[in-house]
């Protein structure tokens, strides 16, 4: 029976560096999409987005180089600054499931809801854009935008 049970902690264990590894590689393609620069040795990229998004540096070298998983905090203000909703964020890392963290309604409201508006700078961050592009971004949107919206 124990060797059982060492063998279904084995098993966890490498699902959960499966899933490590993923979502690391996930992180830096995303990560180089938004100009960071993470692999030439003195690049900056990594001190960088830990400055960014105001956690220790060490939390993402842990992650980058496939050590550990991040805790929620840090993996909020990571996904705040790449762009990406935390809820994928939640999902890739194998933390939540789509189950767990489904999707309200189709997006649109329903009959005799108001319709919610967004800001062009929420629209941007909702749609991914990378950071530096969010002004240009919510600039050219302003272009077709009916006047006082």
């Amino acid at each position: 029976m124990a060797s059982s049970a060492r063998a279904g902690a084995r098993t966890d264990q490498a699902y959960r560096a499966t899933g490590l590894r993923e979502f690391a590689g996930w992180i830096e393609e995303l990560l180089r999409a938004r100009g960071y620069d993470i692999d030439s040795p003195r690049g900056g990229g990594r001190s960088k987005l830990a400055d960014d998004a105001g956690v220790h540096r060490a939390a993402v070298s842990r992650l980058l180089q496939r050590q550990s998983m991040p805790d929620l905090e840090t993996m909020r203000r990571i996904a705040a600054v790449l762009g990406v909703p935390l809820r994928e964020m939640l999902i890739r890392s194998g933390r939540l499931t789509e189950d767990d963290l489904p999707l309200t309604g189709t997006g649109r409201p329903a009959d005799g809801e108001e319709h919610p508006c967004l800001s062009p700078e929420e629209a941007a961050c909702r749609m991914g854009v990378p950071p530096e592009l969010r002004e240009l971004f919510a600039r050219v949107a302003r272009q077709f935008l009916p006047e006082g919206a």
